[in-house]
């Protein structure tokens, strides 16, 4: 349990923190080379890659033993200045992938924001449709109250009653006391 704690500390602080200062140190410097910034994208591009690769298939790696200190120090590969791992990993494993992949992807991609809109469509549809019926119900619900209370005031301007006000039956019943 502490052993789980701590690698998620050293993924949070060398996987994503140290990095993103490095990446931010190296956008701000005056002179900022392009090997430098491909560097830093391909480093990004790797993780978004690990991320979701890892949240589809972590039930079935996680159980494995020092999994999370074999992520520590595959997350330090990528990044450390003596490895730079990461133009490798990009170069050999990624990039031909998503080179035999990209038509597929692009179509997948193009085929979920397609699906999307339609829910939200949809979605909104329904919504809007569902909105009216709930406007017009308190519509009604208003114009009802305003002619009970229209006709409440009618009865109490009524001049056949004293005061304004019919007597309850209560009233009535009561002998009047001298």
């Amino acid at each position: 349990m502490l052993g789980d704690f701590i690698n998620r500390i050293l993924v949070l602080v060398l996987g994503y923190a140290y990095p993103a200062f490095e990446c931010f140190k190296t956008v701000e410097k005056n002179k900022v080379g392009i090997g430098e910034l491909r560097f830093w994208c391909q480093y990004w591009i790797l993780m978004a890659f690990l991320i979701v690769f890892e949240w589809t298939g972590e039930v079935f790696i996680s159980w494995l033993p020092m999994y999370g200190e074999m992520k520590v120090g595959m997350l330090v590969y990528l990044w450390y200045p003596k490895t730079k791992g990461t133009g490798y990993v990009y170069d050999t494993l990624l990039r031909p992938f998503m080179a035999r992949h990209e038509t597929e992807v692009d179509r997948k991609i193009q085929e979920i924001k397609a699906r999307i809109w339609d829910f939200i469509f949809k979605y909104c549809q329904h919504f809007a449709v569902m909105g009216q019926g709930k406007f017009f119900e308190m519509l009604q619900y208003m114009a009802n109250q305003s002619l009970k209370f229209k006709q409440a005031n009618q009865k109490s301007d009524d001049p056949s009653t004293p005061n304004g006000h019919r007597d309850s039956p209560r009233m009535r019943s009561r002998p009047v006391q001298t």
